[in-house]
């Protein structure tokens, strides 16, 4: 074996525990990257939360089942939105201020789209409406409930969808930043 002492690359040896950590930090960042899941959530009456025009669409303490995923490209696949835990028949609430621009079915699933003032749509599925085209709606308002058919999670879930500007196709954004739940990722010292 080469010793590097002396040479430029000197500072690259690293101690066992080094690497370790190294190692720790690594999986801890993948791991977030590829499995947001399973985060739990104030509740979307927080006052913190509709500080920022938006809140969880889901009230009580919420599970995120599955968290959004940028495709690498705009047409290639991803997860465009986030997965919430919910309870059949729940309510479902407006996460913000504004217009219905859709409630009924698409590829049989019942979903509600609201267009928000700032421009942003926010699409939740699979929601059995209690809201039509053309009505206004304001952050918290039950716009339906949550329908126990036409969910893709392996348990009851709301998809929550945000859409911006009106690119084709268009662009999605994490719906948790606009809930201050999404961020950097925090890499932690091994124990």
């Amino acid at each position: 074996m080469t010793s590097h002492r002396g040479s430029p690359r000197q500072g690259l040896a690293l101690a066992p525990w080094q690497r370790a950590w190294r190692t720790t930090a690594l999986v801890v960042l993948v791991g977030g990257l590829a499995s947001p899941a399973l985060a739990t959530a104030a509740p979307s009456s927080d006052p913190a939360r509709a500080s920022t025009g938006y809140a969880l669409p889901l009230s009580g303490r919420v599970t995120v089942l599955r968290g959004f995923e940028p495709p690498p490209q705009p047409w290639a696949a991803g997860h465009r939105g986030v997965d919430l835990a919910a309870v059949p028949n729940g309510d479902v609430l407006a996460p913000g201020d504004g217009t219905v621009s859709f409630a009924g079915r698409v590829a049989g699933r019942p979903l509600v789209t609201i267009t928000h003032a700032d421009g942003r749509r926010s699409t939740l599925e699979p929601v059995a409406p209690d809201v039509v085209r053309g009505d206004h709606v304001s952050l918290g308002e039950v716009v339906g409930t949550v329908s126990p058919h036409g969910g893709h999670c392996p348990q009851t879930c709301i998809h929550w969808g945000v859409r911006v500007g009106s690119s084709d196709p268009p662009a999605y954004v994490d719906p948790l930043a606009l809930v201050g739940m999404a961020g950097p990722i925090v890499l932690l010292p091994m124990p």
